[in-house]
This record gives C-alpha cells, structure tokens and sequence, in this order.
C-alpha cells in the first residue's frame, strides 16, 4: 500500500511539536502545527523564523529556500485543522487522558487512511491505538530532543499495527534524514527504557549521599565519554518528565531498578524541575537557562583542609597494560617510578611497553624526543616487591583476584617504609579487604584509574571508614598533579562509574535475550538518541565479556537486588568462552589478527 505523506499534522506545539514542525516544514512536506495556546503557535513560527534566519547567515539555504519553508508551517489552535493531514503526530502532555482525548477527536476528524502516531516516551502505544476506531494505523514516533539535530527516531509498532503504517513512516523517517529504529511497545523502547533507569540509579546514588552531584557527573562524563552527566542531563529532561516516565516503566516492569528515586518526587512537588524551573539538581542563573550557578551545596575549598603527605617517588606493581600505563602517568608529571613485576623480565616487557607508547605520543607531535627520553630515564624496573623500601606511594595493579591483592598487601606492610600511602587500583572488590591484611589500614585507599590510563583523565579516589584524612589528600593532590580529575566515593561494589554502567549495559542484554530490538538497533538508539561513544554491545565486546559478568555478579551480591542479577544471555556467551574482541566473538565476530 502506498500512503503518501506529504501533508502531516503536529499536534502540540511545545519544545518537541515545534522541533518535529521544522524538521517536516525544511523537508519540504506542508505541516499543520495545532496547539490550543496561540502563545505556543506564536511561540512555534518565531522558533521557525530564527533557526532558518541563522541557517540563512551561515550559508546554509538561501532567503528564498527559508521563505519557503516558513509558507509551508501554517498553525491553528482548533484540531479540525488536521482533516486534510495523512499523518498526525500528536505531542501533547504525557498523559492518558489527554492523549486519549486527541485521539477520540481525530478519529471523527482525519481521514480513514490517515495514519496517528503518538510521539510518547512512557505511554502504551497499544492501550492508545486500542481505543481508537483504526487502531491498526496507530503507532509510535518517537523523535529525540532536539528533533532537528538528534538522528535517531523510535518507530513502536504495537500488536495491532498494520506492515504498511510502518513502512510508511519508517521511509518518511528516512527521508527526513532520520535512523529509525524499529521497536515494540514497552514503556521507554529502547533508548529511554536504558537511559532512565541508568539516571534513576544516579539520583538514588546522590540521595544516599555516596558521592556529590559533581562528582557522580564528572566520573559518567570522563569515565564513559558521556556528553552530560547524569543528574545535569535530569534537569535538562525535566525532573517532573524523568518521574513519569519512570512510573509508567515500573508498572509495567515492577523492576526495582525502575521505582523512581524518593528524590525525584521531592524535587518534583516542590517545583524544582529543572533547568525550566531555574533549579533542580542543580540552581541555574534564571528559568530555562543552561548556566549552573553556585547554592548552598556547591563545593567550598576549605581553609583549614587537612595537608597531605610529601610524594616524590612512586611504586607500580604490574606488568599489565594498567599498571604500564599508570607507571607512564607518573614519570611523565615527573615522579620517579619503580615499576615491579614478578621477575625482571616481566617488568622490562612492561617498560617496554611504555617505551612505545611515548614513541607513539612522539610521532604524533605530542611529545618530544627529549621529554620521552626524560621519562624513561625516570623508571626503575624490579623483579621484586623489595624495590619498594623508599617509595612514597605504592600503586598496585596487579590480577582483580582478592587473595592476590590480600597477598600484596601483606608484602607492602612489610616492605615500604612508615607513612608511605598504599594504593590499590580495584574496579570491584572491597578496598578495606585490601586494608585489612595491613597494620596499617589508616594508610590504604583506592585509586581507580580506567583505561587506558595515559588518555583517561578519571580516577576514582575510594576511602573506607579507616582511611586517615591526610592520606586521602595526599592522593587527590596527586592526582592533579598527573593531570587527571578525581572524584571521591566510599568503599562499595562498582564505585560510581561502573555501579552505574554495568546495570545499563545488563539491562541492554536483557532487551536482546527478550528478542525486544537487535543488537544493531539498540546500538544505534544509544549512539544516536543517548550520544554514547559507543554502543552497549560495542563496549561490551570491548571490556570483555567475562569482565562484565564477574562486574555485574559483585554488584548484584552487594546490593542484593533482582534487578542486577546477570543476564543469562551474557552468563551463556561466558560460558562458551565468547568473551568479545578478545576471542574474536562476543555479542559480535571479529576477524582474527
């Protein structure tokens, strides 16, 4: 069946009806824009009339081309207005009663084969579509904010849907320079039903008092190559709008990992939005402004903070790609480094490791032949712990084995001189178990560096309840030093970055092993609709596969909660020994090197 869609409604003409509006109306198609407040029409053609007068100052279409675009935007505030539209996309509050009530009025409006898309996040396409006289031409839209930049556009098909209303426009997507991604209807599909519970778990992670509303943004912005961090991105979406979203995925999920954060019913009752609202997680310079400005809760220096010890050499045991790259880290800011492996050899290896790594900063510009020589000359390699009798900070890398960090700590305790800090650079196990095979457990912390650590400027500094002060400013400082960005946390599973990633990446597994989207699509949702860097499955395949499962098994027997319990999907690939890049198949293949 062909269905042209050349005349196309939009009903609601708020931020995300007037971005859909100018996206149709650049594309060449005659819009309808319908809002029962002429201040939002009005509102709507002023936002039509600036963005294609910069289009015109930057070369991008000529004054005639913006004319016509403008001449094709026209707005009503009655719905009548959409009886000659093929199809309509309705934006209105995400509520039943009023999307309900849109489409009881189009139905006795709009022609029978016009096509009435919804462009809900958190809404039943189906419970929708149900109660309308057609509903095999109901369906979801789901653009992103803002329409006319973000790619990506959901197409929720709901079991009533008819083939031919989505190929229409999933091609009308296409045409609009759009990716569509095809879904069924859940609460959130696919990209929101990821991206929420990962920014509930953020607002219950800053509720607790775990680590500050900075911190946990800047640690999921360095540590994951994320545009915003998760509390800024709440205020962007609205708190009130995060709420109700994640109601809707918890009634229909009963996933504890759905049930919105105390928190956000706080801020949403009080009328603390968000950015619309001038304050939310953060307080900004005025209502709808993006400027954060400093409250009563902003970071203070504090003029009486505890003094750090003196830290002029440094000890890294490993030969691994980590502990090489943190050996690298520091003699580059100077430091002097012993690098200590189980032999001799080993730690040469390590060296050598480096030693291309800086010839590779060399023949990119990056470094010069003297500051490489400088830093290689500034490592000592050693086949033995013993090495470490002067350092001033011990950073271990070695296997994410308990037993074996226990172990090395013990030799640590024996070999390193009084007041020496010791570091261990864990993702998942318990920094005080690290302590506790210690006499000094005062002087032991955790300094989570991610890889590769040369490029990655986050390191998650974890104090445990017998952590002294001034060891925990001996690391901070160290870490600017090095150039790289500290964030605090306490000692539990996952710290922030990875309490945060890995039952994101869990829940991506489960959408696959539920046969709900592909790989591809959900990759494309989360690079195209969440700006990811990468998709789930990509990282994935890159962490490996094994990593991932031993991650999300800590979590999950920390925190207790169903939610986390590990995919099966990814339990059966470990166990069939497809680990991801590494083995040369994971979620995807590889071609062998």
């Amino acid at each position: 069946m062909d269905i042209p869609l050349s005349t196309i409604a939009v009903v609601g003409l708020g931020t995300m009806g007037t971005g859909i509006a100018e996206v149709l109306a650049r594309a060449g198609r005659e819009v309808i824009g319908i809002d029962i407040s002429e201040a939002a029409a009005r509102q709507a053609v002023a936002a039509l009339e600036a963005s294609t007068a910069r289009s015109v100052q930057k070369g991008r279409i000529t004054e005639d081309e913006r004319h016509d675009v403008l001449a094709r935007f026209r707005t009503f505030s009655d719905l009548q207005a959409a009886a000659e539209a093929q199809l309509v996309i309705e934006v209105v509050p995400e509520s039943y009663e009023i999307k309900q009530q849109v489409f009881r009025e189009l139905d006795a409006i709009t022609s029978p084969t016009a096509i009435l898309a919804t462009g809900t996040n958190a809404l039943s396409v189906t419970r929708l579509a149900a109660e309308s006289r057609r509903p095999e031409r109901v369906l979801g839209l789901h653009f992103f904010n803002p329409a006319p930049a973000m790619k990506l556009v959901e197409v929720v098909s709901s079991v009533l849907t008819a083939p031919p209303a989505v190929e229409a426009v999933t091609a009308l997507a296409r045409e609009l320079g759009k990716e569509p991604v095809a879904v069924g209807d859940r609460p959130g599909f696919v990209a929101d039903g990821l991206l929420f519970g990962y920014l509930n778990q953020a607002a219950a992670m800053y509720e607790a008092n775990y680590a500050s509303r900075e911190d946990i943004d800047a640690a999921m912005k360095l540590g994951c190559g994320l545009p915003m961090g998760p509390l800024a991105l709440l205020d962007l979406i609205g708190v009130d709008t995060a709420r109700t979203v994640l109601e809707a995925m918890y009634s229909a999920s009963h996933d504890r990992l759905h049930a919105p954060a105390p928190i956000l019913r706080q801020l949403s009752e009080a009328g603390l939005t968000g950015r619309k609202s001038g304050r939310g997680f953060y307080t900004y310079a005025a209502t709808g402004s993006q400027t954060v400005v400093p409250d009563a809760k902003t970071p203070q220096e504090s003029a009486g903070a505890v003094a750090g010890r003196t830290v002029r050499s440094v000890g890294v045991a490993g030969s691994g790609t980590m502990a090489s790259g943190i050996a690298e880290v520091f003699a580059k800011a100077g430091y002097d480094v012993v690098l200590a492996a189980r032999s001799q050899e080993k730690a040469d290896t390590a060296k050598g490791r480096i030693a291309k790594s800086l010839e590779r900063s060399v023949t990119k510009g990056r470094l010069t032949a003297e500051a490489r020589d400088e830093t290689l000359g500034r490592i000592t390699t050693a086949g033995s712990l013993d090495s470490f009798d002067d350092v001033d900070l011990a950073v271990e890398a070695v296997a994410e084995d308990l037993a074996v960090k226990q172990q090395l700590f013990t030799t640590l305790d024996k070999v390193c001189k009084p007041g020496a800090v010791l570091a261990t650079t864990t993702s998942s196990l318990p920094v005080v178990a690290c302590a506790r095979a210690t006499s000094r457990p005062q002087d032991v912390i955790g300094m989570h560096f991610f890889n590769p650590a040369p490029a990655m400027k986050l390191v998650e500094v974890v104090r445990t309840v017998l952590t002294a002060d001034d060891v925990h400013a001996t690391v901070r400082d160290v870490c600017v030093k090095i150039r790289k960005h500290p964030v605090d946390c306490g000692d539990r599973a996952g710290f922030i970055v990875n309490a945060l990633l890995f039952p994101y990446l869990n829940n991506a597994i489960k959408m696959v092993g539920e046969h709900y989207a592909t790989l591809d699509d959900i990759d494309a949702a989360m690079k195209l609709g969440g700006g990811y860097p990468m998709g789930p499955f990509e990282l994935l395949d890159v962490v490996g596969l094994d990593v991932s499962l031993a991650i999300e098994k800590v979590l999950h027997s920390e925190f207790r909660d169903p939610g986390l319990a590990p995919a099966p999907l990814l339990e059966h690939l470990v166990a069939a020994g497809c680990l991801g890049r590494k083995t040369g198949r994971g979620f995807r293949e590889y071609a062998r090197r």
